[in-house]
């Protein structure tokens, strides 16, 4: 039987009720809401804080069952830039301490913090409820700075000190990937040893490979359309900029592929990105169409719609769209990089592409056009892989990485579960 009862997740700097792909909310957003759910349908109750942004928003929701989200009183009442948010930490800390002794039961058997920002809470959080803390990074600053193009702000160096902060203070940590939990070591020379590789998961009862001929017909794909689809956050780091460039170049040797770009997504983080512009000067104006964020049923239409799913990402923890469209039955081109070289099995669920030259990415493209047989069978295959990552396999890896962190924390302290704070 397991020992834990009740986990408090802190996700401060984005909440789960977000749509994904517009602001800060992305992968970690599905991440959170989803990991939530699964760790509930164990009997685990998860309570979710996150900084409120809005003076309409309820003071607590219920997404799902056995799962609530505190929005926390702290600053402003609207959306910050997250590098304004260290500034509130303090507060946010004392906001989640004030509703914690409120609760009825008055106490959680695990803190799992989420980004930087949450991770430095929980380490104060840890200490005031003296309760083991497991921390997921989703991303890293030393990782992103790595990977700056020219002109490009870099992280700051309060978020690499954070991270230090954080692996070396946390009971455990939780990584997407092997690859993540060598950068963990390599960059912040955490101890291999506490940490647990937890890949993401895939709702499998949305993300399906059926009805794909109903799919391009909904969406306006006449047949012989050659449909390429992009979908997340647009910003640099994601690469659309190198998409744009390489279906500019596809075009223009060969005018024969009747060629469509869709992007779906929200523009993220440099104002100076300019989605609209990029297309323009490509001349792909009567190619490419943009369209907001959606849900993740409409999402999944999307991606059966779509001949190949496309991923020029710099930098990528895991890649939850590549296993979403995988799950679709849609073959992903992506960069061989971070987690995408774990969640896209190059040569039979899709292309991995190194680096960013658009000329590359224009000659995987056409490849793929050219044969249609191949895109089929990495469909196929995608589907079938995709089947590994349900969140539930996702979620009892994470209750095992809270038994070992209650293990060692109150084995530690020689306290025993179920203490009251």
């Amino acid at each position: 039987m397991s020992l834990i009862r009740r986990v408090a997740f802190l996700s401060l700097h984005t909440s789960p009720m977000e749509q994904p792909g517009s602001g800060d909310a992305g992968g970690m957003n599905v991440y959170v809401r989803a990991l939530a759910a699964a760790l509930a349908e164990t009997g685990v109750e998860v309570e979710i804080f996150t900084r409120s942004t809005s003076a309409t928003q309820p003071a607590v929701e219920h997404p799902s069952p056995g799962v609530c989200v505190h929005n926390v009183l702290a600053g402003p009442p609207r959306k910050l830039p997250k590098e304004e948010l260290p500034g509130l930490l303090h507060s946010m800390v004392a906001e989640i301490d004030r509703i914690r002794q409120l609760q009825p039961h008055g106490r959680y058997d695990v803190i799992h913090s989420h980004y930087w920002v949450s991770g430095v809470a929980g380490l104060e959080l840890a200490e005031l409820w003296r309760l083991p803390l497991v921390h997921t990074m989703h991303t890293m600053a030393k990782v992103k700075n790595q990977l700056l193009e020219s002109g490009e702000q870099p992280e700051p160096r309060r978020r690499e000190d954070g991270e230090h902060r954080i692996v070396d203070g946390a009971t455990r940590l939780i990584a997407n990937t092997g690859t993540e939990a060598a950068e963990l070591v390599s960059h912040y020379n955490a101890d291999i040893d506490r940490i647990d590789v937890a890949p993401p998961g895939v709702d499998l009862t949305v993300f399906t490979p059926s009805f794909r001929n109903r799919a391009r017909a909904q969406h306006g794909i006449v047949p012989g359309k050659f449909h390429l689809l992009f979908a997340g956050r647009i910003q640099r780091l994601k690469g659309p900029q190198i998409l744009i460039k390489a279906a500019a170049l596809l075009r223009s040797r060969r005018p024969d592929i009747d060629l469509q770009l869709t992007i779906l997504g929200a523009v993220s983080g440099a104002k100076d990105f300019n989605l609209k512009a990029l297309v323009s000067a490509a001349g792909m104006d009567d190619v490419v169409t943009h369209h907001p964020p959606v849900n993740a049923p409409e999402l999944a239409g999307w991606y059966r719609s779509a001949d190949v799913v496309v991923m020029p990402s710099y930098s990528e923890s895991f890649g939850l769209v590549a296993l979403e469209a995988q799950a679709c039955g849609t073959p992903v081109l992506a960069t061989k990089v971070g987690g995408l070289s774990r969640a896209v099995q190059d040569g039979r669920t899709g292309m991995l592409i190194e680096g960013h030259k658009a000329s590359d990415w224009a000659d995987a493209l056409e490849e793929l056009f050219d044969d249609a047989q191949t895109r089929t069978d990495m469909g196929h295959a995608a589907a079938i892989h995709a089947q590994d990552f349900g969140w539930q396999r996702t979620a009892a890896i994470t209750l095992e990485s809270y038994h070992t962190a209650v293990t060692q924390y109150f084995g530690s302290l020689t306290i025993p579960v179920g203490h009251t704070p």
